[in-house]
C-alpha cells in the first residue's frame, strides 16, 4: 500500500495465447532513487489469478522501479505439460524473450499496477488500475 512518502506496484500477467492468466511465473522487484543503482526488494509468483500479492513494499525515496518477469521458465513448464498431456504442438510453444524486464518512474503516494500481457512471441504491458 503506499503512503505520503512511498509509492506501491502490484502486477499480474495474462497468458494472451490461452486467454488465461499465467500461473506460476517468478517476478523480481527492483528500486532505486535519483541516480542511484537499482536493488532487489525481493521476488514473488504469481498465483492461478495470474496475480503477485506479496511483492516488497518500496523504500522511502524510491524513484524507479523494475519488475522483472521469468517468462522461459513459465513457457517451459507450459511445453512440457503439454507434452504429458498429449496436446497438439502449437507453433514452437518456447520463449523468444526469455525474460521480460520493465522499468518505470514512481511518485510517492500512487499506486502503480503493471499487467503484463505475454505469449511465446509477445508481450504488451501497461499502467492498470
Amino acid at each position: 500500500m503506499s503512503t505520503d512518502t512511498t509509492a506501491s506496484v502490484s502486477t499480474h500477467i495474462l497468458d494472451t495465447s490461452i486467454g488465461r492468466p499465467a500461473e506460476a511465473v517468478t517476478v523480481s522487484l527492483a528500486a532505486r532513487g535519483g541516480d542511484e543503482r537499482y536493488v532487489t526488494l525481493g521476488a514473488s509468483a504469481t498465483d492461478a489469478d495470474g496475480r503477485c500479492k506479496d511483492l516488497p513494499a518500496l523504500p522511502e525515496g524510491t524513484t524507479h522501479v523494475r519488475l522483472v518477469f521469468d517468462t522461459e521458465s513459465y513457457f517451459t513448464a507450459k511445453k512440457q505439460a503439454e507434452a504429458q498431456q498429449d496436446a497438439p504442438r502449437v507453433r514452437d510453444s518456447g520463449a523468444f524473450f526469455p525474460e521480460v524486464a520493465i522499468a518505470f518512474a514512481v511518485t510517492p503516494g500512487e499506486h502503480y499496477h503493471v499487467p503484463l500481457l505475454l505469449n511465446p512471441f509477445g508481450y504488451s504491458v501497461y499502467r492498470g488500475s
